[in-house]
C-alpha cells in the first residue's frame, strides 16, 4: 500500500525544515531595512530556529509555506512586529559590565549632584527585559536615598513588544537576581506574589520610576523627550553595520544634555566616527 502523503510533509517547526537561500534573503533584507539588524548567511540556522514558532502559531506547514505567505500573499505587514521580536537578542544579566556602575557611583552621581542637578534623567536604550534599567533604578535610588537626593526618572526602550511586556511585570528568577548586592537585596527585591515560584519582584517605587516604551533605534526621530544625562546603549550597536551605528550614536549625542554621559558595551567602538563625544572612562563618552 502507498503511504499516506501526509505522513512524509515536514512537520509545522520541525527542526529539519530549512529556510531556502532566496527566502534567506528576503528574510534578512526586510530585518536589515526595519530594524538595522544585520544577518549574515551564519545567521541562517539562528533565523530558523527563532521562526519555527510563528510557523506553528500561524498555522503554517513550513518554513517555505510562511515566507509565501508573507512576500506572496500579502502577510508582511501583519507579521512585522513578530519577526522584529523573534530576531532580537535578549542578554538580562543584572549589573553587567560592573565597572560602568562602580563608575557611575563613584564620580558621575556625585559630580551630578554637586552641580545642583535636581532630577537625574537617564535613558536605556535596548532594555530588553529589564535588567539594566531596573539596575540603574537600584544606584539612583540607593544614591538618592543616601544623600538627600537628586530625584530621578528613567525611560527604558527596546523594540521587542514582547519583552518590553516581561519588563514592566519587573518579576524574575531569583537566580538572575543574585549578581544583586545584598543591601539593594534588601531594599529592593520582594518575593513574588506566587510563593510556589522561585522568583522574586522589583520593589513598587522602583517599577514607578521608569517609563517602558517601544522604539526603534534606526528612527530618524528618538522622542524621548527633555535632554538626557544619561543614556545607556551597550552591546546594540554591535548588531548594526557601521553606517548604522554612527547614526544612531549621532542621534543618541543629540538627545544627551551637555557634558551628559553615553555608555557603550566594552566590545564596541566609535574610533573613527566623527560624533560630537568624547572619551571620560572606557566605554563612556560625553557630549562635547
Amino acid at each position: 500500500m502507498d503511504p499516506d502523503p501526509a505522513a512524509t510533509w515536514p512537520l509545522a517547526g520541525a527542526p529539519d525544515d530549512r529556510l531556502t537561500a532566496r527566502d534567506f534573503a528576503r528574510l534578512s533584507d526586510f530585518i536589515r531595512a526595519e530594524s538595522g539588524i544585520r544577518l549574515p548567511d551564519a545567521k541562517t540556522t539562528m533565523l530558523e530556529g527563532r521562526l519555527r514558532r510563528r510557523v506553528r502559531v500561524t498555522g503554517h506547514t513550513t518554513l517555505a509555506d510562511y515566507c509565501a505567505t508573507l512576500f506572496e500573499r500579502g502577510g508582511l505587514a501583519a507579521e512585522r512586529e513578530h519577526l522584529l521580536n523573534a530576531v532580537t537578542t535578549n542578554k538580562i544579566d543584572f549589573f553587567r559590565e560592573p565597572r560602568h556602575f562602580d563608575y557611575l557611583q563613584a564620580e558621575v552621581l556625585p559630580r551630578l549632584r554637586d552641580s545642583g542637578v535636581g532630577r537625574i534623567r537617564a535613558w536605556s536604550a535596548g532594555c530588553s527585559t529589564g535588567a539594566e534599567p531596573y539596575t540603574l533604578a537600584m544606584l539612583l535610588d540607593s544614591f538618592a536615598l543616601d544623600h538627600g537626593g537628586p530625584d530621578y526618572g528613567i525611560l527604558a526602550t527596546d523594540l521587542d513588544t514582547e519583552v518590553l511586556a516581561v519588563a514592566r511585570r519587573g518579576v524574575f528568577p531569583s537566580a538572575q537576581l543574585d549578581p544583586v548586592p545584598p543591601l539593594l537585596r534588601q531594599r529592593y527585591l520582594r518575593r513574588a506574589v506566587d510563593g510556589a515560584r522561585d522568583e522574586l519582584r522589583i520593589a513598587p517605587e522602583l517599577r514607578a520610576a521608569i517609563g517602558f516604551a517601544p522604539l526603534n533605534l534606526i528612527d530618524d526621530h528618538y522622542p524621548v523627550g527633555a535632554p538626557m544625562h544619561l543614556i545607556f546603549c551597550r552591546n546594540v550597536l554591535i548588531y548594526f553595520e557601521r553606517d548604522t551605528q554612527c547614526a544612531v550614536v549621532r542621534r543618541l549625542a543629540g538627545c544627551l544634555a551637555p557634558g551628559g554621559l553615553l555608555f557603550l558595551g566594552h566590545s564596541e567602538s566609535i574610533a573613527g566616527l566623527d560624533l560630537p563625544l568624547v572619551s571620560v572612562s572606557g566605554t563612556v563618552f560625553a557630549r562635547a
